[in-house]
């Protein structure tokens, strides 16, 4: 099959690799027939590569039809068109039962002592092959992909994989009070659907904050209003403020994670651990703080007090400087993590109606052949040609 891979920092490659196969009688095969680049592939694409060995199948928003089920699977046979989650969940161990399938237990990755495993992102979790690709062997067949109904477009249902889950969780972990206030820093496509989401769901006012101003006409063509971080520099706090009566949003939303636009102190960092041997920099990436944080910076600044911070952007030092102080003083209420796809997956289906509420036929900015991968990676890389988000099709 034709798969996109990783061979090194800003290096990804459309090549022929062995198609998948079944290993355990739970697994079904999926031939993919939307898949999505996401932000956190960037992570891939720039940073995390001590994590990562050369072929590594890269991607985790992946839908398309069952062409292949295991002895043991009785929900799904072939023919039937499914969303798969990026996280890898059994559904039925003690932390998937609690909701929280990105902490699933069966497949948490105790080496690095981290969570749920994910599909196509690296060593760190699961080392799982990615749904960039023409086939994909997914896990826990019956509990695992989610049906959807032939008929519509792929647009209508892949941000289940993914996007709407994560944005979804950003806003029920924000809290926003009824007729309340949030804003959003970051109006990538994960800030974009959660502000959508927001004002879905009853926010009065949704303020979103970037730099980019094709995200920025988006979010305003949707009812967000919108302030420009670059042209704003230091006064984005009091602007924010300025629409919020004085005190600031009822919560923030920040959106950015470790793709933020920093100083060149922090760029450095990056470039820097980028050029280590891979031992050292796993190391260094274990034990500090690599991270560019001027956006959660800037929205523990204009939460009002009390409030609430969600952290749905990826960050990945492990001793990056928190301002301690300042959380505490404002007691703000802060709340962060991976979503939990299947937690919220059936909430957000009935939404994806021939009304679409949110939205997401159109969301999509590019579809391209899953052969032009690269680059579309280096398109989004560097935010040219207005690509908010895209599609392959393999």
């Amino acid at each position: 099959m034709r798969a996109l891979t990783w061979h090194g920092k800003r290096d990804v490659r459309v090549e022929t690799v062995p198609d998948p196969r079944l290993e355990e009688p739970t697994d079904v095969i999926v031939r993919i027939t939307s898949t999505g680049i996401c932000g956190s592939d960037l992570h891939l694409y720039e940073l995390l590569g001590p994590y990562l060995d050369p072929g590594d199948v890269l991607g985790h928003e992946p839908m398309g039809i069952v062409e292949e089920v295991g002895t043991e699977v009785t929900s799904l046979a072939p023919g039937d068109r499914v969303v798969v989650p990026f996280n890898v969940s059994c559904g039925t161990c003690f932390m998937c039962r609690q909701g929280l399938q990105s902490q699933c237990e069966t497949t948490q990755v105790h080496t690095y002592g981290k969570g749920a495993a994910l599909f196509g992102y690296s060593k760190m979790y699961g080392q799982i092959p990615g749904g960039q690709a023409e086939l994909l062997r997914v896990p826990f067949g019956d509990t695992l992909p989610i049906k959807v109904p032939h008929g519509p477009p792929d647009e209508r249902f892949v941000y289940l994989s993914d996007v709407l889950p994560t944005a979804w969780q950003a806003v029920e972990y924000a809290a926003v009070p009824p007729g309340g206030t949030v804003a959003v820093v970051g109006l990538g496509p994960i800030g974009d659907m959660a502000a959508r989401i927001a004002l879905h769901r009853g926010a009065d006012r949704v303020i979103g904050v970037d730099l980019v101003p094709e995200r920025l006409a988006r979010a305003s063509a949707r009812g967000v209003t919108v302030l420009d971080a670059g042209e704003l520099g230091k006064g984005l706090t009091g602007a924010v403020r300025e629409l919020t009566g004085g005190r600031g949003p009822d919560a923030v939303i920040e959106a950015v994670g470790m793709e933020a636009h920093g100083g060149p102190v922090g760029r450095a960092a990056h470039e820097f651990v980028g050029l280590l041997p891979d031992a050292l920099a796993e190391k260094l990436m274990e034990r500090a703080g690599v991270d560019r944080m001027a956006a959660l910076y800037s929205a523990i600044e204009m939460v009002r007090r009390g409030g609430t911070l969600s952290v749905v952007g990826v960050y990945g030092g492990m001793a990056d400087p928190m301002p301690m102080m300042t959380l505490f003083d404002k007691q703000v209420q802060l709340r962060m993590g991976q979503a939990n796809v299947r937690r919220w997956s059936d909430l957000i289906l009935p939404l994806l109606t021939d009304d679409d509420p949110l939205g997401v036929e159109g969301f999509a900015t590019h579809t391209l052949p899953l052969e032009e991968g690269p680059q579309a990676y280096k398109t989004f890389q560097a935010k040219e040609d207005g690509m908010v988000k895209v599609l392959l099709n393999p």
